[in-house]
């Protein structure tokens, strides 16, 4: 069953190109059941599908295709090739072999095992070795057209065994253009200024050095790395930030670290006005006044004696003091009631 080569990128789905037209000699086209046989026999008893087509190899041979029913293999076809010499020899089965069809997804091509390392790849301790004929590469001894490059191997007076060719350095200038530290990238979108106006930016010798250069902000994402002039972050050093108070302060503002003594002139209080009470009548009961029945007072020989006495001395007899049985005083107290003539 077709995979994917192990290591390579995920490719779009192949498909299976048709073989190039030559005419079927009808001899040879009239083999259906010869070529059916044979695709059953090397099938292992598994069911075949229906004839789909012939098509012509060359003037003495030609190749049947049988829908294949394997589990696995939608789409693709049993190819069973016939042949024969002429038309008075027998026809024969030249090879059955299984054939993706037009509808079926295949692997991709055959991707070359030094080709299949991508960027990124290279871990810690992996060595990578370039290739005695790599482009990106030309021998020191060659006259580069970078000045840059040239006035170091003089000054040195031993130049480098190979140095980067021109094919090489618009590589490195693409790709780096087009990386994430490139004008095109979200952060420099959004960036208050660009590295070419920074002063963390430090630009790379060389004819790179136009467009190119490494950032040295510690606070900056790109540190160490190769950005364009046209990249810029939020921590260029001339952005500028309004420094706005968190709290929200209201337009009036009252100090009150002084106080101020202000004469106040005192006005005299509203009189107050009294509300009337209104008196209610109380209505009066009538008292029935009850008779007391007056009690006879029996005269006595002493009132008589001191009468006398009074008269000889000339002076006004006193009162007679009368003492009144405790019974006579309660019956007086009590209220007496007459009796109701209806009753």
């Amino acid at each position: 069953m077709p995979t994917d080569v192990p290591g390579s990128e995920p490719a779009e789905p192949a498909v299976a190109a048709a073989p190039p037209f030559h005419p079927v000699p009808e001899r040879l086209a009239a083999a259906v059941a010869l070529a059916e046989a044979a695709a059953v026999e090397e099938a292992g008893g598994e069911p075949i599908g229906a004839h789909v087509a012939v098509h012509g190899e060359d003037d003495g041979s030609a190749t049947h295709l049988f829908e294949a029913a394997k589990p696995g293999y939608r789409g693709w076809r049993w190819a069973v090739t016939v042949a024969a010499a002429d038309s008075q020899t027998p026809i024969t089965i030249s090879e059955v072999v299984l054939l993706p069809g037009p509808d079926s997804l295949v692997g991709p091509d055959w991707l070359p095992w030094e080709n299949r390392v991508q960027a990124g790849d290279l871990g810690v301790g992996d060595l990578l070795p370039t290739a005695p004929d790599d482009s990106r590469l030309v021998p020191g001894y060659v006259q580069s057209d970078d000045p840059a490059v040239e006035a170091v191997a003089m000054e040195l007076g031993l130049g480098r065994v190979r140095v980067l060719s021109r094919p090489g350095r618009l590589d490195v200038a693409e790709r780096w253009h087009e990386g994430a530290f490139g004008p095109t990238a979200d952060m420099a979108r959004s960036a208050p200024g660009h590295c070419g106006t920074c002063g963390f930016y430090l630009p790379v010798a060389g004819v790179l050095g136009a467009a190119f250069g490494v950032c040295g902000n510690e606070y900056s994402p790109a540190d160490g790395r190769s950005v364009h002039v046209g990249y810029g972050c939020g921590a260029h050093s001339e952005a500028v930030v309004e420094q706005a108070s968190p709290v929200l302060v209201a337009d009036l503002i009252y100090d009150d670290a002084l106080l101020d003594m202000v004469a106040v002139e005192r006005r005299p209080s509203p009189a107050v006005q009294e509300t009337p009470v209104q008196e209610t009548p109380v209505q009066e009961t009538p008292v029935q006044e009850t008779p007391v029945q007056e009690t006879p007072v029996q005269d006595t020989a002493v009132q008589d004696t001191a009468v006398q006495d009074t008269a000889e001395s000339g002076t006004e007899p006193e009162a007679p003091v009368v003492a009144l049985d405790p019974s006579d005083a309660v019956e007086a107290a009590s209220p007496v009631t007459e009796p109701d003539p209806e009753q």
